[in-house]
């Protein structure tokens, strides 16, 4: 029996939601590293988009940040939290800033230890002054979720000269504790202008992760060096990482441009989202010749949801009548097959191929309790795991498909008149979709045929990548295609997802603008379950609840990732449970 169950703490190595950790405090490495690797070398990373700031935890002047500073796809070069996270596990963290935590039973506190030898880049030590700093600077200036981080905390207080210890309320949940180790950026108090934060611009900041600011070029790109004095490199939770001493990330206008790039070698690995493209595109000589490899990485992790996203915030999408029959004249099955040649599979639900999924699993007691009256906003089919997506014969003019549509408008209160969809005062139902890219534009085109067949006006608006970002942290659109990824620790993150707090907080990820007390409920439900069967009998609910308020028109997932490489970039031959770290690939020429 450990101190903790007494509801005492000790110190520990790692910290896990459910259960506890994989490996023991004597770990030496992650199982998915290559612990013999020869650092070295280079990579060059491609990005669409543009960037005019070095910080990216701020809204004002809605200004974009440069990949790598705050980037758990590249490996947060730059910035670190208190704990990192296993890539082979559901949600354990292990040390990183503090060597160890401590907490009771009721996750009433956490404490955090910090590593002595932990440093910035000018060599100055991370101190629980800088961790006091780091939360209050972003609740005063920050953007969510960062800003609100502290909601939780009736006292936050140093202990000895290595500690810092949160004490929660009543508005904390078991998830907090492990919110608070990995999901906030840890800033230097001494280098750090608390007025000046929020005034986004490129002046180059102080880390204390494993890579400077070598170069760059505003909006083209930015080049980052190994700090060979990194003070974690030898610590258990960073061996096999952070391997090529120069990192280059060069940022394109459009993804076909990008391509051409990768193919002439300028970057060095390109991951692949398009299926058509994967099969059709990689006949160039690099390829054929085996010097540009394709690799198929199958992670154990749920769907995730890719689809047209509704602003519910539009008086238009107010009603669920007139988003699901939207969502009903959506034709999948010709979209997959003229643009796609039948490659994907159909997103049925948000956790669809995992046990957390309602999708393919019916409702039992603990879920129907859970639920309870808000069991009778869902349909049998929903609550029985059966419930499909509408699906039409592929033809592109399923009649039967389209009536149905009809149908549900005129439960709406639309009819067609004269060849348009119109409400009671006989204004046509209108709307735009704004797009970023090509790929999808072509989706929205689909969607655009299909709809003008019984009247519905729908237009499509591409814009750059900046004003893609400003209009969606401000919510300035009707409709918008936005991807949820889906992990197997759903948590905190939910919040600014889907709950109510975060519907007008600019800079949320709650682009449905959804508000609506039962997932409250059941994101408080995961947050708070102690055992395995509370919290997948509280996902699964919630699942239901979002699938049933229609605020996505599901479009599919893939189940692999797909991912091309130069072959002078290397990767340990173990893949963890989330797919592939780039974070842990190597030059292959220096080993």
């Amino acid at each position: 029996m450990s101190y903790a169950s007494l509801g005492h703490a000790e110190p520990m190595h790692g910290l896990a939601m459910h259960g506890e950790p994989a490996l023991s405090a004597d770990f030496a490495h992650f199982p998915y590293v290559n612990p013999a690797v020869k650092k070295g070398g280079t990579i060059n990373y491609g990005v669409v988009g543009t960037f005019d700031a070095l910080n990216p935890f701020v809204l004002k002047g809605m200004r974009t940040s440069a990949r790598g500073l705050w980037d758990p796809e590249l490996g947060n070069l730059f910035y670190e939290t208190l704990m990192t996270r296993s890539s082979d596990e559901a949600f354990t963290l292990y040390g990183l800033l503090a060597e160890t935590a401590e907490w009771d039973d009721a996750r009433s506190f956490v404490q955090f230890n910090l590593n002595p030898s932990a440093r910035w880049h000018d060599g100055k030590p991370v101190t629980p002054e800088d961790v006091i700093f780091s939360f209050e600077l972003l609740r005063d200036k920050g953007r969510p979720p960062f800003s609100s981080r502290l909601a939780a905390v009736a006292k936050m207080e140093k202990v000895g000269e290595h500690g810092v210890k949160f004490t929660f309320d009543e508005k904390a949940n078991r998830e907090t504790p492990l919110i608070f180790a990995t999901a906030t950026p840890i800033l230097p108090k001494h280098a750090i202008d608390p007025e000046k934060f929020d005034k986004a611009g490129l002046d180059i900041p102080i880390g204390s992760g494993p890579y400077k600011i070598k170069a760059l070029q505003p909006g083209d790109k930015i080049t980052w060096e190994r700090d060979p004095n990194y003070w974690g490199k030898d610590i258990p939770s960073k061996v096999g990482f952070d391997n090529y001493d120069e990192i280059t990330v060069t940022y394109f206008l459009q993804e076909n441009t990008l391509f051409e790039a990768f193919k002439k070698g300028s970057i060095d690995i390109y991951p692949e989202g398009d299926a058509t493209h994967w099969q059709r595109a990689y006949d160039f000589p690099a390829a054929t010749k085996g010097d540009v490899i394709k690799e198929t990485f199958k992670p154990g992790l749920p769907s995730g949801m890719l689809g047209f996203v509704f602003n519910t915030r539009r008086p238009i999408f107010a009603d669920q009548k007139v988003r699901e029959a939207l969502s009903t004249a959506f034709d999948f099955e010709w979209l997959n097959k003229t643009l796609y040649e039948g490659a994907f599979n159909r997103t049925q639900s948000y956790w669809q191929n995992s046990v957390l999924g309602a999708y393919g699993n019916a409702a039992d007691a603990r879920e129907l309790a859970l639920l309870g009256q808000a069991k009778d906003r869902l349909s049998a089919e929903i609550l029985a795991g059966t419930y499909t997506q509408s699906a039409t014969d592929g033809s592109g003019t399923d009649r039967k498909a389209l009536s149905k549509a009809v149908k549900l408008f005129a439960e709406a209160g639309y009819k067609i008149q004269g060849g348009k969809m119109v409400d009671g005062s006989g204004r046509q139902l209108a709307f735009e979709v704004m797009t970023q890219n090509e790929g999808q534009e072509k989706m929205a085109l689909a969607f655009q045929r299909t709809l003008k067949l019984i009247g519905v006006e729908m237009g499509i608006r591409t814009v750059d990548d900046a004003q893609y970002q400003a209009r969606s942290n401000s919510f300035d659109y009707d409709v918008i295609i936005k991807a949820y990824t889906s992990s197997l620790s759903p948590g905190a993150e939910q919040v600014n997802r889907w709950g109510s707090e975060s519907r007008d907080a600019n800079g949320s990820f709650n682009y449905a603008g959804v508000a609506d007390p039962d997932i409250d409920r059941m994101i408080e439900a995961l947050l708070q379950a102690r055992s395995t069967e509370d919290f997948q009998a509280a996902v699964r609910a919630y699942d239901r609840l979002l699938v049933a308020g229609h605020y996505v028109v599901p479009l599919y997932h893939v189940g692999e990732q797909w991912v091309a490489r130069w072959k002078h970039i290397g990767r340990p031959e173990t893949q963890p449970l989330y797919g592939y770290q780039r974070a842990t690939w190597f030059d292959a020429r220096m080993q």
